[in-house]
């Protein structure tokens, strides 16, 4: 589909409202941990600022439930932001009435204010109409730059936008669209989906539309011992997802009708706790795992899965092989991370902990396109219309 983008709109002099996600992680004493998701916002804020807008940037960050709560204070986020543009950041103490429409209209242009945290009123999470118009109050222009916060139906992402007639997506979401409309249109094959992290419930919809794009599809992390199990393997105490053992049963079967090959770990380096310091064992899937649970894949499946991987033209993977947080269980992700970076084709890296392992094992930079969505990116390419996407038609 065609959205608007940003060389659609003249934005100078006039103010635009940018919708951004600084939902960005903190330490205990307020001080920001990573801020790549500020830095992926800058392009499009550099873009806008250069065309000489004035800019309203609108996030949130955690989950105050509609509550002013200080923890949650985009305060570290302004001050953040003022140093990467080198330039002042209004930071106003609310992000809607007087004080804050008062301190927009007197911007100059290239101005940026930050608006507090939008999750500090409940209307923005429950879509509410009064919010919403509040919000569009503010601007001229509406621009929506956080993918991340695309498949919510928020006041921010949907219920404020039918008050722009010129609006656009911006230079992080046009990539995002860009990167995972290709994995779903025309990608270059072979095509290969690595799948992993905790959940089968979260990526069942994801296998069963990728199924009819994908060549191979490389099962790992906590996920994969429900497929195990669904196979007949004894997984010990590994994570099961039992409300969903006969689905993957079905999608195996489904897989082989489709002649798509569901590849799955051979080996594994089990723990008798869920502990970096647990008793740790070596086990095939047909050994006996005793009271253990898996916590990464092992050698062997390690060169299965590089094997498949170095035969693709197009990757893209969402999700760890294993608990990579834990120094003891981290060499199947880093060892995927590895053989991803390696491909010369297009690879791309869904969000969420896919993209913290990726930065973890320091091959981020090689890969074509690290998605900032994780939830959003699944949702995309399950197939569904993003709520914060179809608002932009």
């Amino acid at each position: 589909m065609k959205y608007p983008t940003l060389d659609t709109i003249n934005v100078t002099g006039k103010t635009v409202f940018v919708r951004v996600d600084f939902n960005v992680s903190l330490d205990d004493d307020g001080n920001i941990t990573d801020d790549a998701r500020i830095q992926a916002a800058l392009p499009t804020i550099n873009y806008l600022r250069n065309k000489g807008a004035k800019l309203v940037l609108a996030s949130h960050l955690g989950r105050p439930k509609g509550e002013v709560n200080k923890k949650y204070s985009l305060l570290p986020v302004a001050k953040r932001l003022a140093e990467v543009l080198e330039t002042q950041v209004v930071f106003p103490e609310d992000c809607v009435g007087m004080e804050v429409k008062k301190l927009v209209s007197e911007m100059r242009d290239k101005g940026v204010v930050l608006l507090e945290n939008l999750r500090f009123h409940k209307g923005e999470t429950s879509n509410d109409v009064n919010f919403s118009e509040k919000l569009a109050g503010l601007a001229d222009i509406y621009v929506n730059d956080a993918f991340g916060t695309l498949h919510r139906a928020h006041a921010s992402t949907c219920g404020m936008v039918k008050h722009f007639t010129e609006k656009a997506i911006g230079l992080l979401v046009t990539k995002e669209v860009s990167c995972l409309g290709t994995l779903l249109a025309e990608p270059e094959r072979p095509f290969i989906v690595i799948l992993g992290g905790a959940k089968v419930s979260d990526k069942i919809g994801v296998i069963d539309n990728l199924m009819k794009v994908a060549n191979k599809i490389i099962i790992g992390g906590g996920m994969a011992y429900t497929f195990l199990k669904a196979q007949g393997y004894e997984i010990g105490t590994s994570l099961l997802d039992t409300n969903n053992l006969t689905h993957a049963k079905r999608m195996l079967q489904r897989a082989s009708s489709k002649n798509v090959e569901i590849i799955l770990p051979v080996d594994h380096i089990i723990a008798s706790g869920f502990t970096p310091d647990a008793q740790t064992k070596h086990v095939k899937n047909a050994d006996d795992w005793g009271a253990f649970m898996g916590l990464d894949i092992g050698e062997e499946s390690i060169a299965l899965f590089t094997d498949v991987i170095k035969t693709g033209k197009t990757i893209f993977w969402n999700g760890p092989m294993g608990v990579f947080e834990m120094e003891a269980f981290q060499k199947g992700t880093n060892a995927i991370a590895k053989a991803v970076a390696e491909v010369e084709g297009m690879t791309v890296v869904g969000g969420g902990d896919s993209l913290s392992a990726v930065n973890k094992s320091g091959y981020a930079e090689k890969m074509s396109h690290m998605s900032t969505g994780g939830g959003a990116s699944l949702e995309f390419l399950e197939g569904k219309q993003l709520p914060g996407l179809k608002v932009m038609l």
